[in-house]
């Protein structure tokens, strides 16, 4: 299985994480790797002031420059793993989170997993399909 981990934060908190952080984060995938959650890529972002948002609103287009200040939270990284399984994701995104209470004292912020769709997967069919249970 194939999850994204998004990491969300309130964008310039805590500034910088510590080098110890990214030591430990060094770790925890390696020794996330050897049981068969393996980190296929992670990626850190720049912050919103250098992005923009595109959005499509009442049949209109419109660009808006960053930074996003009316945002609470902004996605400051993610990773994509190979797991066996979202208990195993939810074990080593915990310990990623047990990580920065402890390296990176005064951080907050979350991380959402989401399973990534296989190919040939029919999305809108299940989705339509939870809509029509639900109903």
């Amino acid at each position: 299985m194939r999850f994204i981990s998004l990491v969300k934060s309130i964008e310039g908190m805590a500034g910088m994480p510590p080098k110890a952080l990214m030591d430990a984060m060094d770790q925890l995938v390696q020794e996330a790797g050897k049981t068969g959650c393996v980190m296929v890529e992670g990626i850190g972002l720049h912050p919103t002031s250098a992005g923009a948002r595109v959005r499509l609103s009442e049949g209109k287009v419109s660009v808006t420059d960053g930074p996003f200040t009316e945002a609470k939270e902004v996605v400051g990284g993610f990773a994509i793993f190979d797991a066996p399984s979202k208990i195993e994701m939810l074990k080593w995104t915990t310990r990623f989170m047990d990580l920065h209470k402890k390296h990176f004292p005064g951080w907050e912020g979350e991380c959402e997993i989401r399973q990534i769709a296989g190919p040939g997967e029919k999305l809108c069919d299940q989705a339509r399909e939870t809509q029509e249970a639900a109903i």
